[in-house]
């Protein structure tokens, strides 16, 4: 399958959408969405592997599981699956963009100060982490287009 374009905001929707009806949370549903726009062959194992973070990995309450969904779909496309393959900058570099850009926007990675205040699962905090999780898949998304050289629709 060939990708010509990729439409940034059905990404942001659909991963969005899997996280509020509660077929995913966070990070699976970043890999799955990944995994539908861009890689249809990936195995559906990739999902599962998202499946120990949510809630700041496994409800720890630290890193947004968000965002290591989002690294997770990253190293997909640009991780190395072979010892001493170089690859593993470009992941590396590409997980620091990602990461940088939420803690920019949003000044830390920490689901505990993230969610301070709010009841775990009360509405105020399901609207942030569906919000989170539509703008990290849509921000991986935007990354992946860029390094796999595939335009980008925003609307």
């Amino acid at each position: 399958m060939t990708i010509d374009i990729i439409n940034l905001q059905a990404v942001k929707s659909e991963a969005a959408e899997l996280y509020r009806s509660g077929d995913y949370y966070c990070s699976e549903a970043i890999i799955s969405t990944i995994r539908k726009y861009f890689a249809p062959d990936m195995p559906e194992q990739a999902i599962a592997m998202g499946s120990g973070f949510p809630v700041g990995m496994g409800g720890s309450m630290c890193t947004c599981g968000a965002v290591v969904g989002g690294i997770i779909a990253l190293g997909y496309f640009f991780g190395r699956v072979r010892p001493k393959d170089t690859k593993v900058q470009k992941a590396m570099t590409l997980a620091k963009e990602l990461h940088d850009y939420f803690r920019n926007k949003h000044k830390v990675l920490c689901c505990k100060i993230l969610t301070k205040g709010m009841e775990l699962g009360s509405p105020v905090h399901m609207e942030q982490c569906i919000a989170f999780t539509g703008e990290i898949a849509e921000k991986t998304a935007e990354i992946i287009a860029r390094e796999l050289g595939i335009a980008i629709e925003r609307q």
